[in-house]
């Protein structure tokens, strides 16, 4: 073991001296000592030393320096055909909306100052123009996520009194969160009303009392029941509301704006507009999902409700950052101006056509498999996603990918380990890409990623 070095002596070599300045020290000897163990290890166990063993310990240390200080966070390439994809990041910004949060984080804003009388100013001002413009509320105001709307929401109209709400609206979303438990940090008792399947405005009515602060309505994002159902109207529980003297809340997620009405997967999710229309007193929603905003919680409604938001403790710890308001008025600027379905992503995938994404497919299959790899297009469909218009099937065009001596598990993994890696999906024992989630630009990405399956 006397051959091995001290580390000070490895550290004073050209190319560690170069990582250095690159890492840092304490990284770079962290991973000579790293590298050090390992050939010791290997010593004892019998298989030997190198001839060089100091440059056997530097040429371990770069890969050692990245694998450990490389970020964890990374683009991927999204070929899965789910345009609004949980796991992926969901709504991808438009390239506008990601330049103006580039800009304002870059250097200071007036977050929180008010540039026409030079004093402090308040944050939670910045996209209500828009936000009212767009939806018909009186207020908007905005938060870090839409369980934090909603949880903020009954926490300011409800604590410590009923909400009114019914069972089959009581589900569970992404990561294992349930609905319930979130309300109930709130403060606010649930009241359940009717059952899984069938609930009526009668039974809201009914379970009203002089303990009870609000009716909340949930919009079935994730899931749809079929059959024997029944679930009164929006408006139905605003006459319950307005005739007992209760507000009534819909948390509706998908912070869809009623702007591309004939998309038919869109057609039958309820609009913020429309339920703020039909009498909602307070509407939450997302900005990360249909409005292809950024991650934020939107509030939107009566004034004196948001007020109450606006005013509660909570706000401060659920409220959002600079970045974020800048991604997400820009985004509103573009529903404004009729520009969303060309420059916000997840609109522009929504209305692409089948015959679009064939004409895509067809010049990147034209490019890849040669060789033993089979490129070959099929119909398809592809889904919104995110807890958006839930059995939503958008016709496509897919590419499938097979091997005789590789198996589609194995071809999946590949793309994954491209860089950037490519995530698809695996049906039939066929790899298959959707080209509506893979922006226009990423083809040559593909092509590339594609090119490579199965080499050595």
């Amino acid at each position: 073991m006397r051959v091995i070095p001290s580390i000070e002596q490895l550290r004073q070599r050209p190319e560690m001296r170069a990582l250095e300045e690159e890492f840092g020290r304490d990284a770079v000897v962290e991973a000579l000592r790293e590298e050090a163990a390992a050939l010791r290890h290997a010593a004892a166990g019998g298989m030997g030393l190198p001839d060089d063993v100091p440059a056997a310990i530097a040429r371990g240390v770069p890969a050692r320096l990245t694998a450990a200080t490389s970020a964890s966070l990374r683009l991927v390439v999204n070929a899965t055909g789910v345009i609004i994809h949980t796991n992926l990041g969901r709504a991808p910004l438009g390239a506008g909306a990601a330049a103006r949060a580039a800009a304002v984080a870059a250097g200071y804003s007036n977050l929180e100052y008010d540039l026409g009388s030079g004093a402090r100013g308040r944050r939670d001002v910045h996209a209500e123009r828009l936000l009212c413009r767009l939806t018909g509320a009186e207020a908007a105001v905005v938060v870090n996520n839409n369980a934090a709307a909603t949880l903020l929401a009954l926490a300011a109209v409800a604590a410590g009194r009923e909400v009114v709400v019914s069972r089959g609206e009581l589900v569970e979303i992404g990561g294992g969160f349930r609905v319930p438990d979130v309300m109930r940090q709130s403060g606010a008792v649930l009241r359940e009303v009717g059952t899984t399947n069938r609930t009526r405005a009668a039974d809201y009515a009914a379970a009203v009392s002089d303990r009870t602060a609000a009716i909340l309505r949930i919009h079935p994002s994730n899931f749809r029941m079929e059959g024997f159902v029944e679930r009164p109207a929006l408006a139905e529980l605003v006459a319950v509301g307005r005739t007992l003297g209760i507000p009534v809340l819909e948390d509706l997620g998908s912070g869809y704006l009623g702007s591309d009405r004939d998309t038919p997967a869109l057609r039958d999710e309820p609009s913020v507009r429309q339920s703020l229309a039909d009498g909602a007193d307070l509407v939450m929603f997302s900005g990360d999902k249909i409005l292809g905003g950024p991650q934020a919680g939107i509030l939107a409604g009566r004034e004196r409700l948001v007020t109450a938001v606006r005013r509660h403790p909570l706000m401060r710890a659920l409220r959002t950052d600079k970045a974020t308001y800048a991604a997400l008025e820009w985004t509103l600027q573009e529903y404004a101006a009729g520009r969303a379905v060309k420059t916000v992503p997840v609109a522009s995938m929504i209305a692409l056509t089948e015959q679009e994404i064939e004409a895509r497919a067809s010049r990147v299959a034209a490019q890849v498999g040669r060789g033993a790899l089979r490129v070959t297009l099929m119909p398809g469909s592809s889904t919104i996603g995110g807890g958006s218009a839930p059995g939503s099937a958008l016709p496509t065009r897919l590419i499938a990918l097979s091997h005789p001596a590789i198996p589609a598990t194995e071809l999946e993994a590949q793309l994954r380990a491209s860089d950037p890696p490519v995530i698809a999906r695996i049906e039939n024992d066929r790899v298959l890409l959707d080209l509506r989630t893979v922006a226009p630009d990423q083809d040559t990405i593909v092509v590339k990623a594609l090119a490579k399956l199965g080499e050595d």
